[in-house]
C-alpha cells in the first residue's frame, strides 16, 4: 500500500517534528521543510497528496507558498496553520483556496480528522489506498461493487451503508471511534448527522444477521466495534 504523501512547511522545530513523527505513526509520509523556500523546492522535486503549511514562515510565507503551489499544481489540497485568528487572515486562505485552517495550538486528533477528510474527498485517503475486499465469519464484503455476500444471498449496499462497514471492517475487533466516522462518512458530527448514523448502524446489523457470529457492538461512550466470536 502506499501511504499518502504529506508536504510539511512549518519553522517551528520542535512542533514540526512533533506533527512529522505524529502523522508517521498514522501511516503516512511525511516531508518537513523549516522554511517557505525549502517547502518549495521540495514540491518541485516530489509529488505530494497534501499540504500543510505554516502561515508566518521565513523567505516564503504560507499564503506566498500556497499561490506558488497552486500555479504548479491547483489541485493538490492545502491545509493552513496559524498562530493568529483573525478573520482576515483566515479569509486570505480560504481565498487562497485552502481546503481547511486550523489555529495553533490545536488538537492534533483534530487535524488528523481534517486531514483524513480532505484526502478522502480526493480519492487519497490511507483508507482508499487499503484492500477492498474482506471476510469475517461466512460473509465477504466488496466495498468497490458495494457488495456484502452471506451464504444465501449477495446484498447490494447503498453508498452510506458502504462505507460505514468499510470504516467497522477496516477496524475490525477495535473501537471505531462515533465521531470520527460521522466525520469521514457524513462530513460532521452534528446532531442529525449522529442520529442518522445510528439508523444506517441498524441497517448493517440486519445484513449481518445471517452469520450470527457476526455483529456490530456498542461501546459506550465511544463508538462501535465490528466483532467475531474468535475475536
Amino acid at each position: 500500500m502506499t501511504k499518502p504523501k504529506i508536504l510539511l512547511a512549518e519553522d517551528d522545530i520542535n512542533l514540526g517534528s512533533l506533527l512529522k513523527q505524529y502523522l508517521m505513526a498514522k501511516k503516512y509520509d511525511v516531508e518537513l521543510f523549516v522554511d517557505g523556500e525549502k517547502a518549495y523546492k521540495g514540491f518541485m522535486e516530489n509529488q505530494f497528496d497534501l499540504c500543510i503549511l505554516d502561515v508566518m514562515m521565513p523567505r516564503k510565507d504560507g499564503f506566498t507558498l500556497s499561490k506558488d503551489i497552486r500555479r504548479i499544481n491547483s489541485n493538490t489540497p492545502v491545509i493552513f496553520l496559524t498562530a493568529k485568528n483573525l478573520k482576515d487572515d483566515i479569509l486570505k486562505g480560504f481565498k487562497l483556496g485552502a481546503d481547511d485552517y486550523i489555529t495553533k495550538p490545536f488538537n492534533m486528533d483534530e487535524l488528523l480528522l481534517r486531514i483524513e477528510a480532505i484526502l478522502r474527498r480526493s480519492g487519497k485517503s490511507a483508507e482508499d489506498k487499503m484492500e477492498t475486499n474482506f471476510a469475517f465469519g461466512s460473509l465477504k464484503f466488496d466495498s468497490n461493487k458495494q457488495i456484502l455476500t452471506t451464504t444465501e444471498e449477495q446484498i447490494k449496499l447503498t453508498t452510506k451503508e458502504n462505507e460505514l462497514l468499510r470504516l467497522l471492517a477496516v477496524n475490525a475487533n477495535s473501537i471505531l471511534e462515533r465521531n470520527y466516522a460521522l466525520k469521514l462518512v457524513w462530513g460532521d458530527d452534528s446532531y442529525f448527522n449522529a442520529r442518522s448514523m445510528d439508523v444506517y448502524i441498524t441497517k448493517l446489523r440486519k445484513h449481518l444477521k445471517a452469520d450470527p457470529s457476526v455483529k456490530i457492538i456498542n461501546v459506550h461512550g465511544k463508538g462501535y466495534k465490528l466483532v467475531t466470536e474468535n475475536e
